[in-house]
């Protein structure tokens, strides 16, 4: 008789599907057109692409020693220095009220778990918020934002949506704000802000404020209008290391709560999930988060640096979208773009089969090797020929060239982020053909439509 199959039964195999984010999935794409000999334009993955600062490292390894897993909520002296992070925004924040995990992520997570309920998140917005509603049990309620104003849905449809959801029974608690937005690059107006705080407090939201992306408005002078300064009673701000120091790998990330009863009994729910599911942040790595967070001169330097790079590079990435015809809200913060390609669907189709954005990316990564997302990834209409544009890899291949193009004053003119752009435009001119000179194209100063809603 044949052995026994050991295998799980088909019973025990029926697992859930979780798709990899399509954020990450890209990065493996991208790999593998590597693989295969092609040259790539890697636009797809948010990585900040600056070497990590030598007094991060230092404190790392001074903290290399720490292995007890210390408090929940993260060290004393890291609550302590995010603390202070926020105070001087403007935001007075009580040590007691902040809590560090293994990234901003588990942090969302964590808080999305805890409020319970549907989640209204802005359409275009970051893949996670609506993936990690999914996972929680919940649903992504997606809103519009208004034209130019990525991150923040639109107030009137935003109270338009949740009491309709509300109407058909589901239990809308929260709406999250991105400030800066992932993925546009743009950054929403006060008015609008404090507009969605009044809805908010109309309807009794929570208000999430992910401002991982603060530090990197490309206008110094630009504010960034939180909601915690108009709503604090009910607004919870999450942000990291991952994107203005380029930390990514290192997993850490702080929220701040409110004060009041609200925010005391969000803190003992989210450290309870966090007792459950990551214990403690990684201890070493807290040392040098505190470091971080307490922005010594040479790390303020260091993201003053990264933040003029990144403005330079998206503009220039800009500039070659809007040449080939493409329309676009300019890129504000970060290091995103999300260029429209609907002047060229016509040609796209005719030439190339393209429908709809999804059509459009895969024929960019296996024609052309140019990795980039899908607006629909990010919650927009399928059918839209817009994507996300991440060009903070363009910087160097190696932190030599990477530090090269921090201090460059005119990094887009050092050869190798040269050539990227002007692969870009070689890309772009194939793609438009006839089309690309036959639509005038917004400059600077121009408009792109309000259909355009992000």
């Amino acid at each position: 008789m044949p052995a026994p199959d050991p295998s799980p039964s088909p019973a025990a195999t029926a697992l859930r599907p979780v798709p990899v984010s399509p954020t990450l999935a890209i990065n493996e794409a991208i790999a593998r057109k590597r693989r295969e000999g092609v040259r790539v334009l890697p636009f797809g993955f948010g990585e900040a692409g600056i070497p990590l600062h030598p007094s991060l490292t230092r404190e790392l390894a001074a903290g290399a020693g720490r292995g007890a897993y210390g408090p929940v909520a993260g060290s004393p002296a890291l609550r302590a220095a995010a603390a202070g992070y926020w105070n001087r925004r403007g935001l007075a924040t009580d040590p007691d009220l902040v809590v560090a995990g293994p990234g901003s992520k588990p942090l969302l997570y964590a808080l999305i778990t805890a409020l319970g309920g549907d989640l209204a998140v802005p359409a275009p917005s970051w893949v996670t918020y609506a993936a990690q509603a999914a996972l929680s049990g919940a649903a992504a309620l997606h809103v519009p934002t208004r034209p130019g104003e990525g991150g923040v849905p639109d107030p009137a449809l935003l109270a338009a949506a949740v009491t309709g959801a509300r109407a058909r029974g589901r239990t809308v608690r929260a709406v999250v704000l991105t400030l800066p937005d992932n993925p546009t690059g743009t950054l929403a107006s006060a008015a609008t802000v404090r507009e969605v705080c009044r809805v908010a407090r109309d309807l009794d939201l929570v208000l999430v404020s992910d401002e991982i992306y603060r530090d990197l408005v490309h206008d110094p002078a630009r504010d960034v209008p939180s909601p915690a300064r108009w709503a604090p009673e009910r607004t919870v701000v999450t942000t990291a290391l991952s994107k203005n120091l380029a930390a990514g790998g290192w997993r850490i990330g702080v929220a701040r709560l409110p004060d009041g009863p609200f925010g005391r009994a969000l803190r003992a729910s989210l450290l309870g999930l966090a007792s459950e599911i990551w214990s403690s942040p990684p201890a070493p790595v807290q040392h040098a988060a505190a470091h971080a967070f307490a922005e010594p001169p040479e790390l303020v330097e260091r993201v003053d640096r990264s933040r003029r790079l990144h403005a330079r590079i998206a503009g220039a990435v800009a500039d070659r979208f809007e040449r080939a015809g493409a329309l676009l809200h300019r890129p504000q913060a970060a290091f995103y773009l999300y260029p429209d390609l609907e002047p060229m669907r016509d040609r796209l189709e005719r030439s190339h089969g393209v429908r709809e954005g999804s059509d459009l990316t895969d024929l960019l990564l296996e024609r052309y090797g140019v990795g980039v997302l899908p607006g629909a990834v990010f919650g927009d209409d399928p059918a839209a020929l817009r994507m996300r544009v991440a060009p903070s890899l363009l910087y160097g291949a190696d932190d030599e060239q990477r530090l090269a193009a921090l201090g460059h004053p005119d990094p887009a003119s050092l050869p190798w982020i040269a050539a990227g752009l002007d692969r870009l435009s070689e890309v772009l001119a194939d793609l438009g053909g006839e089309a690309a000179s036959g639509h005038g194209a917004p400059g600077r100063g121009g408009q792109a439509p309000a259909a355009l809603a992000s």
